[in-house]
C-alpha cells in the first residue's frame, strides 16, 4: 500500500491522518513572520494569557495564503480529495508556553455562513465576533475535512489533539456518552512543518501545556458542497 492509499484508509477508518514535512523550517518561519507583523487590533483577533486566536485567518492575513498553499499541500490535497474542494473556514491558534487552557472532548458541528435565516435542517445558530455559525445537515458535515498545520513540534505535553479513533463514523456523538471501556484515546503528535488531517465529526480534545513550549496551529476547513441558495460560506476561498 502506498502512502496516499494509507492516508485515505486512515481517514476512512480512524477519521484522521498525520503527514510530516509539508513545510520546511524556512517556510514555517515565513508564515510566523507574516502573523507577527499583522495588525492585532481587529475584533477577529482574540488575545489573553492563555490563548491567542485569529478567526477568519486567511481573510485577515491574506499575505499568508501563498505561503500556506505551497506545492506540497496542494499535492496532498489533490491526491486525497480531488481538485474541486475550496476553503470554508480558517483559524490560527497560539497556545502560549504557560497556558492552562484546555478543551474538553467535542465534535466540530458548525459552519461559518454569511447570514442567519430559517432553513430546514440548519440549526442551532450562534454568533461569535459578528460571525454567524450554524449546525448544518449531517451530509454537509461529513463532506468537510480539516487540515491542521503545525508550526511547532506538538505532543501531549503542549496541547496536541487527543482523539477517539473511528468516532467520526458515529454521526452526532455526545461526549458524555463515551464508553471508555470500548473506546480508546490517541494523542496526535505532529512535528513542526507537518499536518494533521481530520474529519470534523471526529471526537477531539486538547490538554493543558505542561512542558513550557508553544503550540501554534493553523486550522483550515474545506468542502466541495454548495449551500442552499439563501446561504453562502462566509469565508469561501477558491
Amino acid at each position: 500500500m502506498n502512502a496516499i492509499a494509507k492516508h485515505k484508509e486512515n481517514l476512512l477508518l480512524d477519521g484522521f491522518t498525520i503527514i510530516d514535512d509539508i513545510y520546511s523550517d524556512e517556510e514555517v518561519q515565513q508564515i510566523l513572520a507574516v502573523i507577527e507583523n499583522a495588525d492585532m487590533s481587529n475584533e477577529t483577533f482574540r488575545k489573553s494569557s492563555d490563548l491567542f486566536a485569529i478567526r477568519q485567518f486567511l481573510k485577515e492575513i491574506p499575505e499568508a495564503k501563498e505561503l500556506i498553499y505551497n506545492k506540497n499541500l496542494k499535492k496532498v490535497g489533490a491526491e486525497l480529495f480531488g481538485t474541486d474542494f475550496f476553503t470554508v473556514k480558517s483559524i490560527y491558534f497560539d497556545k502560549p508556553e504557560t497556558s492552562n487552557w484546555y478543551v474538553a472532548y467535542h465534535q466540530d458541528l458548525t459552519i461559518s455562513v454569511d447570514t442567519k435565516i430559517d432553513l430546514a435542517g440548519f440549526g442551532p445558530w450562534t454568533v461569535k465576533q459578528n460571525q454567524f455559525a450554524v449546525q448544518p445537515p449531517l451530509e454537509i458535515l461529513k463532506n468537510i475535512f480539516t487540515i491542521r498545520i503545525h508550526l511547532d513540534d506538538t505532543n501531549e505535553e503542549n496541547g496536541a489533539l487527543k482523539v477517539v479513533p473511528g468516532s467520526h463514523a458515529k454521526n452526532i456523538y455526545r461526549p458524555e456518552t463515551i464508553d471508555w471501556s470500548v473506546e480508546k484515546e490517541i494523542s496526535c503528535n505532529v512535528k513542526k512543518g507537518g499536518i494533521m488531517i481530520m474529519k470534523p465529526l471526529l471526537l477531539h480534545s486538547s490538554g493543558r501545556t505542561t512542558n513550557n513550549k508553544k503550540r501554534r496551529v493553523i486550522h483550515i476547513e474545506f468542502s466541495n458542497q454548495e449551500l442552499p441558495v439563501e446561504l453562502n460560506w462566509a469565508e469561501r476561498l477558491n
